[in-house]
């Protein structure tokens, strides 16, 4: 099935067109695949602004946690958690988008639990992505993607389901979107806001989460430039050996993307900022063998954009979780000095 795809931004076609060119032309495509060209003509139609709000403050004794939510379009509130050094070593801090998985809670990556497996999630699994940077200097955002927490359908909030992935998938497609440009969209907005009104370093922009928190990593710094570092976890993968060999979530499908590029090529749009992801051994869902074969793609186009030493892949010894020590070796030695 997957031979008939004819995917138009190969390595073929980079070398025809040259790396500007080829990344201009396949971001824009990409976009359009995604469905943020449609939000974007729908909130200008309806001169929308979005806007936030601060709902509550908390010192825990190690950090600042504000709570806040923001309406990123007329229908659509998203919340976030606000994570702050209570000291910071300068002026501004590197800022972390740490994007959450599949799960009923939306704040492991805070380092919020309400119970002992979320506790082991986050503790034991390693993904709370947002405590681990603010305990290496940064300011953190945690945000409840769409089809999570209070977005989900009130069916699966009345009978407490992780999510209404295909609920959302299914409304999406009808007019032209999808799931991962939804939540690529509310990033963006997320950063608009980060820029404004937190003491960030607009230099230093990282977006690392696992699972499906990875997912929305690799796509949201695709189309983002201002996102300055990708950092996915167990998420980076051939679509035949991840998506397209097993059922997934409906909310990785993105309607006839493998006419346009694998993984790897789309990891390619993000050079040649720094890129690294981080996969299990052991990942029964996204395999090791179809990772090794898109990050060697990636490093290919890396390599032509002069920038091999800035695509890298770690892989950790068991399955599908997060691993900060690989992570975070990588992220801090590729920080904007």
């Amino acid at each position: 099935m997957f031979s008939c795809a004819h995917p138009k931004y190969t390595l073929s076609s980079l070398d025809e067109m040259g790396l500007d060119k080829w990344q201009a032309s396949f971001r824009s495509e990409l976009r359009s695949k995604l469905g943020i060209p449609v939000i974007e003509a729908s909130v200008q139609e309806m001169n929308f602004k979005p806007s936030a709000t601060f709902l509550r403050r908390e010192d825990d004794g190690t950090m600042i946690r504000e709570w806040w939510e923001m309406t990123t379009e007329p229908d659509v509130v998203m919340k976030y958690v606000v994570m702050k050094p209570k000291k910071m070593e300068g002026d501004k801090a590197p800022l972390m988008i740490a994007t959450h998985g599949h799960s009923n809670s939306t704040e492991i990556s805070a380092g919020i639990y309400r119970n002992e497996h979320e506790r082991s999630s986050g503790e034991d699994g390693e993904r709370n992505v947002g405590v681990q940077a603010v305990q290496h200097g940064f300011i953190a955002i945690a945000p409840a993607m769409r089809g999570f927490g209070d977005t989900r359908h009130p069916n699966d909030i009345a009978e407490n389901n992780n999510s209404s992935c295909l609920d959302l998938y299914q409304r999406d497609v009808l007019v032209g979107r999808t799931p991962v440009g939804d939540r690529v969209w509310d990033m963006m907005r997320l950063i608009d806001w980060a820029f404004e009104n937190l003491p960030v370093d607009t230099d230093n922009v990282v977006i690392s989460g696992n699972s499906g928190g990875g997912t929305v990593s690799i796509y949201a710094a695709a189309v983002e430039p201002r996102i300055t570092m990708s950092v996915p976890g167990s998420a980076f993968c051939t679509f035949e050996r991840s998506i397209g060999f097993m059922r997934h979530c409906a909310c990785n499908y993105i309607p006839g993307i493998m006419t346009l590029g694998d993984m790897g090529e789309i990891a390619g749009l993000i050079a040649p900022r720094p890129f690294c992801a981080v996969n299990g051994k052991k990942d029964d869902i996204f395999l090791i063998d179809g990772t090794q074969k898109a990050i060697e793609v990636a490093r290919k186009i890396y390599d032509k954009a002069g920038a091999a030493d800035n695509c890298s892949l770690y892989i950790g010894p068991e399955g599908h979780r997060y691993y900060k020590d690989g992570a975070w070796e990588f992220i801090l030695s590729h920080l904007n000095k």
